[in-house]
């Protein structure tokens, strides 16, 4: 936590010496939301009452940037959900996720850090409401990780500085709260790298079909994996 807020106060102050009025918004804003990630809740509790002291946070961090940006700079942050134009590229890059993420999951799970399911709390038999309060929350944090990371943090990133730049920055914002969350073990180099990715696609196609997508699939993965852990040998999916 110091290193963090040591860093975040010395990127503040050079921010401050910043002559260029757009990029100390654009900057300053996320600068913002990282202070308030910094004071949310920040783990796998899938209570409804985290649900919502977990979520204001969350939904500040997508609104405010959305509505200040919106005003100041247009067209920075983009809810675009359709692509310009498909390609077969991008249609390779989802479908190849499947067998990737299965792959990695494979690995993070069963062979280098299988301790990680039991970062989210379930009973020790299957319980139906316990299961959706954990497929519904897994979810609803992966459609937030690409409104935010990449809609937001990436987008905000790109108007100031070049494609490559930006991605590696915003791969680590995006690294950093998910190993906060639950990923410990290899899980950074995981999501690091999955993040890059993501940002690539986003670059490529301007949209945020393909992002969601891909991270709705890398979801179902992990709900399985964490049922699977808790509950050999029962049904995996809570329908």
């Amino acid at each position: 936590m110091i290193p963090g807020t040591l860093l975040w106060g010395a990127s503040a102050a050079l921010l401050l010496r910043e002559p260029e009025a757009a990029v100390r918004r654009r900057l300053g804003t996320l600068l913002a939301c990282v202070a308030i990630l910094a004071l949310a809740p920040i783990h796998t509790d899938t209570s409804p009452a985290h649900f919502l002291t977990l979520g204001l946070p969350f939904l500040a961090v997508i609104l405010g940037p959305a509505l200040f940006l919106g005003r100041y700079d247009p067209g920075v942050i983009r809810y675009r959900l359709i692509p310009r134009r498909f390609r077969r590229l991008d249609l390779a890059y989802v479908l190849t996720s499947i067998p990737l993420t299965w792959l990695a999951f494979e690995l993070y799970f069963k062979v280098t850090n299988p301790e990680v399911p039991f970062h989210w709390a379930l009973p020790a038999t299957p319980h139906h409401q316990a299961t959706w309060g954990l497929f519904i929350g897994i979810n609803c944090v992966g459609i937030w990780d690409e409104l935010f990371f990449v809609n937001t943090v990436y987008a905000t990133l790109r108007s100031v500085f070049p494609y490559r730049v930006a991605n590696l920055a915003q791969a680590v914002v995006y690294t950093s709260v998910l190993t906060r969350m639950a990923f410990t073990g290899i899980g950074p180099v995981l999501i690091y790298i999955f993040a890059l990715t993501q940002g690539i696609m986003f670059e490529e196609s301007e949209s945020l079909l393909y992002v969601l997508v891909v991270h709705l699939i890398v979801d179902a993965f992990l709900v399985a994996g964490i049922l699977g852990a808790y509950y050999p040998g029962h049904a995996l999916l809570p329908f």
